[in-house]
C-alpha cells in the first residue's frame, strides 16, 4: 500500500499559483450556517505555509451533492467567509471554477491572498474524472497540492485528475493522515484492537476481512452487529438485519476464529419497540432480542467488556458508533467505548463521521491520538486499498 508520498518540500511555490484541493464539505444548519468548521481549520497549516513561502493558493473544494448542477444553497460563499476569518488573510471567492474569467481573476489575485473557486461538483465531469475538466483546472495552477484526505478515495477530476497533470505533492493534513494510518497498518504495537460500528454490515465486511489479518481483537457494535448475531443463530427481533449478508458474516466469523482473532459481539442490548428519539429504552440482559423489539445500543455488560478489552490495547482504531448515539437514551454504549479509547495510552486513531461526531459531542477529541477527517478514505485504507488521490501524487 503506497502511503509514502511527496510532501510540500518537493515544490517550489514562490510566486507561483498553487492549486490546492481541500475538503471543506462542512456541516451546516437549515439556515446554511456552518455548525462545525473542523475541516476548514484542518487545512490552515498547509495554506499558511504556502503563503509564508510566497505561494498564491487557489482552492478547489466540493460541498454537498449537487450532482453536476448549480444549486444555489450549495455555493461556498459562507465557507470562504469563515476561511478568511480563521486564516487572517483575504479570500476572494469566485462564482465559477473554470473558464477565461476565472483564469484572469487568478492572475490578478493579490500576493498574500487566497482564491476560493466555486463548488467543483457543479460540473458533471467532476465525479466522472473528466480529463478535459481536469485540464481546465490545471490551467489555473503551476503546481498542485492535495490536502483533501476526505476526498482522496475518489478518482475525481479535481483530486487525482489534476495531480496527473501538474507537479504535485501532499499537503500537511494528508501527510498527517497517512502517517497515522501507516503506524497502525504497517507496524502496530500489540495488542491491536479495532472497534467497528455503524448501521450496515455490507459497508464494513471488506474492512472486517482486512482487519482480521492485522488485529488481535475486533469489537463489533451498531446495526451491523445484528447480522453477525443472526449468523450465529441468535434471534435479533426487529433489529436492523441484512439477510443477504448472513452467509458472508458466517464466513467472516470462521475466518476470525481460524486466525485467532477475538471477534466480540454484543452479549446484551438496549432496545425499544420502535425507532424514534422519544422511544422508551429497555434492557435485554442476554444475546437474544425478543420479537417486537429492536436493538438500538449495546448493553451495559457489553460496554464493560469492550472497555476492558480496550484498556490494555497498545493500538486502537475505531470507526462507527455502537448505537444511535444522537439520542441520549441510546448513547451509553458509544460513550463507554469513546471514553475507553480516549483513556488508552497507546496509539489511537478514530475515523468516520459518526465516530468523530460522537467525540465532539462528548468533548473527547483532544484525548485521541489522531482524529481522521475522512471516513470513506479511512475505511478504504483499512480495507488495504489504494487511494486514487494519493497514488496520483507520484504521477504529476
Amino acid at each position: 500500500m503506497g502511503l509514502d508520498v511527496p510532501g510540500l518540500e518537493r515544490l517550489d511555490v514562490s510566486g507561483k499559483r498553487v492549486l490546492v484541493r481541500v475538503d471543506f464539505n462542512v456541516p451546516v444548519d437549515e439556515a446554511g450556517a456552518i455548525t462545525d468548521d473542523t475541516r476548514i481549520r484542518a487545512a490552515l497549516p498547509t495554506l499558511r505555509e504556502l503563503l509564508e513561502r510566497g505561494g498564491r493558493p487557489v482552492l478547489l473544494c466540493h460541498f454537498g451533492r449537487p450532482k453536476g448542477q448549480v444549486v444555489e444553497a450549495l455555493r461556498v460563499d459562507a465557507i470562504g467567509r469563515r476561511l478568511a476569518e480563521l486564516l487572517g488573510a483575504p479570500v476572494q471567492k469566485l462564482d465559477e471554477s473554470i473558464g477565461e474569467s476565472v483564469e484572469r481573476a487568478v492572475e490578478r489575485a493579490a500576493a498574500g491572498s487566497v482564491v476560493l473557486l466555486e463548488n467543483v461538483r457543479f460540473y458533471a465531469g467532476e465525479t466522472r474524472g473528466d480529463p478535459e475538466l481536469a485540464a481546465a483546472y490545471a490551467r489555473l495552477g503551476d503546481v498542485f497540492v492535495n490536502d483533501a484526505f476526505g476526498a482522496s478515495h475518489r478518482d475525481h477530476a479535481s483530486v487525482s485528475g489534476v495531480a496527473r497533470l501538474l507537479p504535485s505533492a501532499a499537503g500537511r493534513l494528508v501527510e498527517r493522515e497517512l502517517a497515522a494510518f501507516r503506524r497502525i497498518l504497517e507496524s502496530p504495537e500489540r495488542p491491536f484492537v479495532a472497534v467497528l460500528g455503524g448501521a450496515k454490515v455490507s459497508d464494513k465486511l471488506k474492512v472486517v476481512s482486512s482487519l482480521c489479518e492485522r488485529v488481535d481483537a475486533l469489537l463489533v457494535g451498531g446495526g451491523m452487529a445484528y447480522t453477525f448475531l443472526a449468523a450465529r443463530g441468535v434471534a435479533v427481533g426487529d433489529s436492523m438485519l441484512e439477510a443477504d449478508r448472513i452467509e458472508d458474516c458466517r464466513a467472516t466469523l470462521e475466518t476470525a476464529r481460524s486466525r485467532g482473532v477475538e471477534l466480540m459481539l454484543p452479549s446484551d442490548h438496549v432496545v425499544a419497540e420502535r425507532f424514534g428519539d422519544d422511544a422508551v429504552p429497555e434492557s435485554v440482559p442476554g444475546e437474544a432480542i425478543p420479537e417486537g423489539r429492536m436493538g438500538l445500543d449495546i448493553g451495559p455488560r457489553t460496554a464493560e467488556r469492550y472497555a476492558a478489552r480496550l484498556r490494555d490495547a497498545r493500538t486502537v482504531v475505531w470507526n462507527g458508533p455502537m448505537g444511535v448515539f444522537e439520542w441520549p437514551a441510546f448513547r451509553t454504549g458509544t460513550e463507554a467505548v469513546a471514553r475507553a479509547v480516549a483513556a488508552c495510552s497507546g496509539t489511537t486513531v478514530v475515523g468516520g463521521g459518526d465516530s468523530v461526531a460522537a467525540l465532539h459531542l462528548l468533548g473527547l477529541e483532544e484525548r485521541i491520538g489522531h482524529v481522521s477527517t475522512g471516513g470513506g478514505a479511512s475505511l478504504e485504507l483499512l480495507e488495504g486499498r489504494e487511494l486514487p488521490g494519493i497514488s496520483a501524487l507520484s504521477a504529476g
